[in-house]
């Protein structure tokens, strides 16, 4: 197997300044479960409080294994040049289909195969046996990791697709307005030769009327609210309307709220809702990027004081 990327990870969170400006913060984050553990430890670690509002809910489905599991048969995996995923939910909405057994779907012998994943994402692609499942033969894979941590990166590390087909394990919307994230992706794909299939293998829905509560019930301040994908923008808006309130009244009970995006795709998505992005990761192939970011604003937010 061989692995390309153009990026080397640090092991282990980066060090903590002992002035660190998150320490004692309120920061509430829209997050999905799957993915809110990740950015609780973090903040923690930090010295923060952190508040997770869950605004959708991203997981697979019986009906979106279902979608996936004609790919893992009849070797139709081989008609393919590569396996591009564009989040961690879609590599771990494989794998389960993966596990179900059956014999893997990539034959050992033929073209190499590409398995392209999102910075941190690409971890997953090591473990449980992922690529073993896929191909006995492993060393057919070829892992990509592009340097930038989106999409965009994703299409420009693959290249030029020169007609041959790429399978793209995305989210269903449900309740929600479909993002122009993967549409956008399709699309580049294709500009770049490629020939991209969209395999619906989990959903991303709102997580209900429900969902702002824990924001409604809050007392005392509210230092942060961060945003991890533009879905979650609106399922905080669909919330806040139906408990009566809005983005405006969010603002009046906490005035000094900052805003953070994780990523300029993520912050486009939220400025689309007409709120005000405050800060935005650069580096966002982990929820470091994001953190960071919002310590730079603080830190600098308390100086001009």
């Amino acid at each position: 197997m061989a692995v390309i990327t153009a990026t080397v990870t640090a092991v282990g969170p980066p060090p903590i300044p002992a002035q660190n400006p998150l320490s004692g913060r309120r920061i509430a984050f829209t997050t999905p479960l799957t993915y809110a553990g990740r950015l609780t430890r973090l903040l923690e670690l930090h010295g923060a409080n952190p508040l997770p509002v869950p605004t959708v809910a991203v997981e697979p489905t019986p009906r979106t294994l279902a979608a996936v599991e004609p790919y893992l048969h009849g070797r139709t995996l081989d008609s393919f040049a590569a396996l591009a995923f564009t989040s961690r939910t879609g590599i771990a909405a494989f794998a389960l289909a993966l596990a179900a057994g059956g014999p893997p779907p990539l034959a050992e012998a033929g073209e190499p195969f590409t398995v392209a994943a999102l910075g941190k994402d690409a971890e997953l692609l090591h473990e449980g046996g992922f690529l073993s499942r896929l191909c006995r033969n492993t060393s057919r894979i070829k892992v990509l990791v592009p340097e930038i941590a989106s999409p965009a990166g994703l299409v420009a590390a693959l290249g030029d697709g020169l007609g041959r087909r790429v399978l793209c394990p995305v989210p269903t919307v449900v309740d929600l307005e479909e993002p122009p994230v993967i549409p956008t992706f399709v699309g580049d794909l294709e500009a770049a030769g490629w020939i991209p299939v969209r395999v619906p293998a989990y959903e991303t829905r709102w997580a209900g009327p429900g969902c702002v509560e824990v924001l409604m019930k809050l007392k005392g301040t509210l230092d942060a609210m961060v945003f991890t994908s533009s879905a979650e923008v609106e399922g905080l808006m669909k919330g806040l309307e139906a408990a009566g309130w809005d983005w405006e009244k969010v603002i009046r009970r906490w005035p000094e709220i900052l805003v953070g995006a994780h990523g300029p795709v993520t912050a486009k998505g939220v400025e689309r809702f007409g709120v005000r992005v405050d800060v935005v990761s650069s580096r966002f192939s982990s929820f470091d990027g994001i953190l960071e970011a919002l310590a730079s604003k603080l830190r600098a937010s308390s100086v001009e004081r």
